[in-house]
């Protein structure tokens, strides 16, 4: 590719570049660039949402480009307060260990090992003396990151700040003089957390990086960015058939920019299919569900999905080769199963909550038969076999 198709090439899912001509500038010089992505793995799953800038890295090393992958072991203890109104909690250095081991293990579903360094920032903000902080607290100002949006906010509200709230945009920032990157890559809600890396860059007298920023993605509920904590994600890891199904589940509205964030299909085929009066969208759908699923588990899991699809929703038959799954010990209490608490251990739900506003709005059921009464418990023989439906495209079977 020339540097102008390489740049349109890579301006697909953004939202901003800074500075474009920057970008050419290091492109044209013909030297690999260093692309980072730091992520806090304060959760266990890469969701098709964080895939989106995953992917973005992937087609840097397409290019030829090192991916630099930041694991946030040390940032993810403080806790990223992008876009948050309210202080969050901290997780202990455990929970971030834990979910270092699922993440590191999904990334490679995207990314090329060979083009990849794998870096914890624990390796250089934990070693930091109290001195070190204060040094490189100095070189940013007060008013500068009281321009973030989310604490003006909060100020205006009389909301607290933490002091180690506004050292998280520093401890990131710092992550970019660390490894010496030529590009960062983030959502929009970065974009003042990668800001600063760029200007730390320059304060240590390194060129200073080039950022570029993707779209949030809409969740499945068609409202809410995706969440692991809001329930409306899809995970890279999900089975065929529930990412599949969870895909069929998005607002028509959505499927343009699915297109776009969580495929390699051309964004031309993409509006030719959309603007056709002769395609029904349902059809546009279970070719953006079978792309998704393609790109985790192979053109022959996609096709097998999409057969389920078919003949379990299309012909409304009940799905006797659903996901077989033992009933989690952890669900039995006094020898009986709540269907929330069961729900919500099977990952099919975020939360009791969550779990019996489904119960109420009829979306649950056993074997095809609903299940309102949030009161109703089970032995696990009563559940041996049976079909556990939660949503319109979510089936487990139960096994005692």
């Amino acid at each position: 590719m020339t540097i102008d198709e390489q740049i349109k090439h890579l301006r697909r899912g953004t939202t901003e570049i800074i500075s474009e001509e920057d970008l050419k500038k290091k492109l044209s010089s013909g030297k690999p660039l260093r692309v980072k992505l730091g992520v806090d793995p304060t959760v266990a799953h890469v969701t098709l949402g964080w895939a989106v800038v995953l992917r973005k890295l992937r087609d840097f090393q397409r290019l030829g480009h090192t991916a630099v992958l930041i694991i946030g072991d040390f940032t993810a203890m403080i806790g990223d307060p992008s876009g948050k109104s309210k202080t969050r909690p901290q997780l202990s250095r455990e929970d971030v260990m834990r979910n270092v081991e699922a993440v590191s293990k999904q990334v490679y579903k995207i990314l090329d090992p060979e083009k990849t360094e794998i870096t914890y920032n624990g390796d250089w903000l934990g070693k930091m003396t109290f001195e070190d902080v204060i040094r490189l607290s100095s070189r940013y100002t007060v008013a500068r990151i009281l321009e973030r949006d989310d604490f003006t906010k909060r100020l205006k509200e009389q909301r607290p700040i933490s002091m180690h709230e506004i050292l998280y945009p520093l401890c990131q920032g710092y992550d970019s003089v660390a490894v010496r990157s030529d590009v960062e890559l983030g959502g929009n809600d970065q974009k003042f957390n990668n800001l600063v890396g760029r200007n730390l860059m320059e304060q240590y007298g390194m060129e200073a990086q080039v950022v570029m920023l993707s779209p949030l993605l809409i969740g499945t509920d068609g409202k809410e960015k995706m969440s692991q904590s809001l329930g409306n994600f899809i995970s890279i890891v999900d089975t065929p058939n529930d990412m599949y199904g969870k895909t069929m589940s998005i607002p028509d509205e959505l499927m343009e920019n699915w297109f776009e964030l969580c495929t390699d299909v051309p964004m031309d085929e993409v509006h030719a299919l959309l603007k056709n009066p002769e395609v029904n969208p349902r059809d546009v759908k279970r070719r953006l569900a079978m792309e998704i699923v393609t790109l985790y588990h192979g053109a022959e899991e996609a096709k097998a999905a999409d057969d389920f699809f078919i003949q379990t929703f299309s012909q409304r038959k009940q799905p006797v080769e659903a996901e077989g799954v033992a009933i989690p010990a952890e669900a039995i209490s006094e020898g009986a199963i709540g269907l929330a608490q069961l729900i919500t251990t099977l990952g099919l739900a975020a939360s009791n909550g969550k779990a019996k506003d489904l119960m109420k709005a009829g979306s649950v059921a056993l074997d095809g038969e609903k299940v309102t009464d949030l009161a109703a418990r089970f032995s696990p023989a009563e559940l041996d076999g049976k079909v556990l439906r939660v949503g319109k495209h979510q089936f487990r079977k139960l096994k005692a």
